[in-house]
């Protein structure tokens, strides 16, 4: 695909070689319809492609990095064994073309991330978060399985206790005390987030890029080991839209009430 192509992604390719990736419907918070979502995908491949991009910055566009799955997609799913083969490999594509990238990726989290857009954002090789943003891996609140992107990474990054802890609970986590855990590289005010963020990326810009690029993919390879969980987390994720708890996590979420879930009697 050619940048032209993207529909919810605006792009800003640098002189110096920075590309800032905007997630762009901010309208709805950015958040991820299937069309979003299937790009989140591609583009990493796309930027592989471009011998002129050796440094990502992505983030969101106005208040949001990305308040999660569009629930008319999640809908979709819900017992919908076509749409929710497709989900799966989408997001295994997602981590897995992100790790494959060499090429180094800075997050700037400006606002709520969740779902999808959460995936982006801690798979970032850099991630750098504003104190006022608000970040949950919200899938226990859904009624199904953490399987996006959680299981391969948060372990590695802040522990299997403060792992187990936010994941089974979906607590919201600011930017203070993700970079406290070690959830994300960075924190910094919202004034300053995209100062920082371009200070990083500009640094990485400058630097050398075979052994930056080599660097990533030696530390990527714990990425790799940890392969196969996030394959079982992603299967169990996708066995629970086909059952009852999806559909009472999504009106809960639609109605702003807690969710009864079947499977809670």
């Amino acid at each position: 695909m050619t940048y032209d192509e993207y529909q919810h992604l605006k792009f800003d390719l640098k002189p110096n070689g920075v590309l800032l990736i905007t997630l762009n419907r901010p309208d709805v918070l950015n958040a991820t319809n299937a069309r979003l979502h299937w790009e989140l995908t591609q583009i990493w491949k796309t930027v592989d492609a471009d011998p002129k991009a050796k440094v990502v910055l992505v983030t969101g566009a106005g208040k949001a990095f990305s308040a999660g799955g569009d629930l008319g997609m999640i809908e979709n799913m819900a017992g919908n064994p076509v749409a929710v083969a497709q989900a799966m490999r989408e997001a295994a594509d997602i981590v897995y073309n992100m790790i494959n990238l060499d090429k180094p990726i800075v997050s700037a989290i400006n606002g709520v991330a969740v779902g999808a857009g959460l995936a982006v954002a801690l798979m970032a090789d850099i991630s750098i978060m504003s104190e006022t943003a608000r970040i949950t891996d919200g899938h226990i609140r859904l009624g199904v399985g953490a399987g996006d992107h959680a299981a391969i990474i948060w372990p590695l990054l802040c522990g299997m206790a403060k792992a187990k802890y936010y994941l089974l609970t979906a607590e919201f986590i600011d930017g203070k005390e993700a970079e406290r855990i070690g959830l994300v590289s960075l924190c910094a005010p919202l004034d300053k987030l995209m100062d920082k963020a371009w200070e990083v990326a500009n640094k990485l810009a400058a630097g050398p890029q075979l052994a930056q690029n080599w660097t990533k993919r030696a530390l990527n390879n714990w990425l790799r080991i940890a392969g196969p969980i996030f394959d079982t987390s992603l299967a169990y994720e996708m066995l629970n839209f086909l059952g009852p708890d999806v559909r009472e996590g999504v009106a809960g979420i639609k109605e702003k009430r807690p969710p009864k879930f079947p499977s809670a009697g």
